[in-house]
């Protein structure tokens, strides 16, 4: 399945997932799709092993639950954020390392001040590996973090620039 872009989210230095700074983090870059899905894509390193050459389990639910959260920036913009209240997740099979991977992450259900979301961690192959469902209080960045946050670690992404991804 291929999916037009619309833009890139923003990234910041020290996030687990997205800090381009953290020598432990996934580096993941965020797409925003035309029909205001997320996609992620990340390549897992070694540091994140469980068993020998497959990720973490709990490194799945991470991607996943950001992905997710991020997902509702496509429809309110780059300071809204989604913060977690409850996430369940499906582990269908083993997810490899240090190859590229995409997860997409989608808006199923916009209450207010919470919403509910979807998305799938896709394999090389296009197969699904893992998929989450959730629900977030939606929050307007300045709530949950410092000014200076914003100014100097929240910013525009190193990603390329793509007119669509394919999730095969």
């Amino acid at each position: 399945m291929t999916f037009k872009i619309s833009g890139k989210q923003h990234i910041s230095k020290n996030c687990l997932v997205c800090g381009i700074d953290n020598p432990f983090g996934l580096k993941t870059k965020f797409y925003e799709t035309k029909n205001k899905e997320v996609i992620a894509i990340f390549t897992p390193h070694d540091f994140l092993q469980s068993y020998p050459n497959i990720l973490h389990g709990g490194i799945s639910a991470t991607i996943l639950d950001e992905t997710i959260g991020r997902a509702i920036m496509a429809h309110y913009g780059q300071n809204t954020f989604g913060v977690t209240v409850e996430l369940n997740l499906k582990y269908k099979k083993p997810v490899p390392l240090n190859c590229e991977l995409k997860v997409i992450g989608r808006v199923t259900n916009d209450k207010g001040r919470l919403y509910e979301g979807t998305g799938e961690l896709i394999l090389p192959n296009g197969e699904v590996a893992v998929t989450a469902e959730g629900r977030y209080m939606k929050r307007d960045l300045s709530q949950i973090v410092e000014s200076d946050f914003l100014g100097e670690e929240w910013f525009e992404s190193d990603a390329k620039d793509r007119d669509e991804i394919s999730l095969k």
